[in-house]
């Protein structure tokens, strides 16, 4: 291999997403318009229910809660490994994250945990989907039911995986996804919020425009309210045509990107799975397409020291995520989440993107072999 850096993620942007946005910059109309309406209508044909485009995930996380009526004092179960987006996107409602953990195997919500949890302040539960996976939903969604909650689910790192065949975004409660510069697919920002909740979805429409009431309609016309009401608090959380244009020509590539993230995270697994001390977390990549690849290392091993020395061969990792119970913002006394505590130490995430090639992963999986082998000398 030549000193080229593997990058951990990037964006794949070729002509067509170019040419997308010069006609948009051509047509001198930047804000929310006519490319928004299609990009909306192109992905609620994708989920077959509506979608909502908003700025970026976290907003449509933070929106989906308020337009479910989440509000100051209330609480959202939601895990600890996670982006802080999460419990930000929570707190910016008024509401409370309660840090849960993890199932060991899946790193998704554990609901026994999560029961332990429930108050009488407690009004939904936030599942995030880590690295494309989605645990067992059905456990998720009978456990609120149980309580009564509202399931908002955030799905940033989901967009194209399947649970029994079904789309993540085409049934459930709420779904939220991400379109920022890494995701599965790109508007370079940009996220939606997917439901079949009426009432939420007319709240979304205004509440992302300043709680200008009916002004979605007029912006795709290119036009704009001059005397409107507002009754809520809305945020300046629109998606521009900018965006939009790059999305609507990454949502039809995705089959192309899909297919290419599930080859290289099966020959990582083939790669790696029998290398003593790593653990690989477990992905049906005939329904999931993975957003990240994380791998576990044994404790043994130092990751300071292994990532060091994937830097010096030109290789990058990540670590996702440090948990949120851990930051000052939301740390607790009362707060022990003993699965995530110790699996954090032990994540570590490889390189993953469509243009990384075959012959790159094997060259990580090489060099990672290689640094396990001197750590332990």
């Amino acid at each position: 291999m030549d000193k080229k850096i593997i990058r951990l993620s990037k964006s794949r942007i070729g002509d067509q997403e170019k040419k997308a946005v010069l006609k948009v910059l051509e047509n001198e109309f930047l804000g929310m318009g006519e490319e928004v309406k299609i990009f909306e209508k192109e992905l609620s044909n994708f989920f077959k229910r509506q979608a909502i485009c908003v700025v970026n995930g976290t907003s449509a996380l933070q929106l989906a809660l308020q337009a479910i009526g989440i509000k100051s004092g209330d609480e959202v179960l939601v895990p600890s490994l996670t982006y802080l987006a999460s419990f930000q996107a929570i707190s910016a409602n008024g509401a409370k994250p309660i840090p849960c953990d993890i199932d060991q195997e899946s790193l998704i919500i554990d609901i026994n945990d999560a029961k332990k949890r429930v108050t009488k302040k407690t009004k939904c539960i936030m599942p995030v989907f880590y690295s494309g996976g989605v645990g067992n939903l059905d456990k998720i969604y009978k456990f609120a039911a149980d309580f009564g909650l509202r399931v908002v689910e955030d799905a940033a790192h989901a967009f194209g995986t399947k649970y029994k065949n079904k789309l993540i975004g085409s049934f459930g409660d709420i779904s939220c996804f991400s379109f920022d510069g890494i995701k599965n697919i790109t508007s370079g920002e940009g996220g939606c919020v997917v439901t079949n909740d009426k009432k939420a979805i007319s709240a979304l429409k205004d509440i992302r425009l300043l709680g200008i009431e009916n002004d979605s309609e007029k912006r795709f016309e290119n036009k704009r309210s001059w005397f409107f009401d507002v009754k809520e608090q809305g945020w300046r959380s629109h998606m521009s045509n900018i965006m939009a244009a790059i999305g609507s020509v990454q949502l039809k590539r995705f089959e192309t990107f899909s297919i290419k993230r599930k080859n290289l995270a099966k020959q990582y697994d083939s790669n790696l799975y029998s290398e003593s001390h790593i653990k690989l977390i477990f992905r049906d990549y005939k329904s999931v397409v993975p957003h990240i690849y994380p791998i576990r290392l044994d404790k043994m091993v130092s990751r300071d020291l292994i990532r060091e020395i994937l830097a010096k061969k030109g290789i990058q990792t990540g670590i996702h995520y440090y948990p949120n119970h851990l930051l000052s913002k939301y740390r607790s006394k009362f707060i022990s989440l003993p699965v995530t505590e110790k699996i954090f130490p032990e994540l570590l995430t490889l390189p993953l993107h469509p243009d990384l090639n075959e012959r790159e992963v094997e060259y990580v999986c090489e060099e990672l072999t290689k640094a396990i082998k001197q750590n332990f000398n």
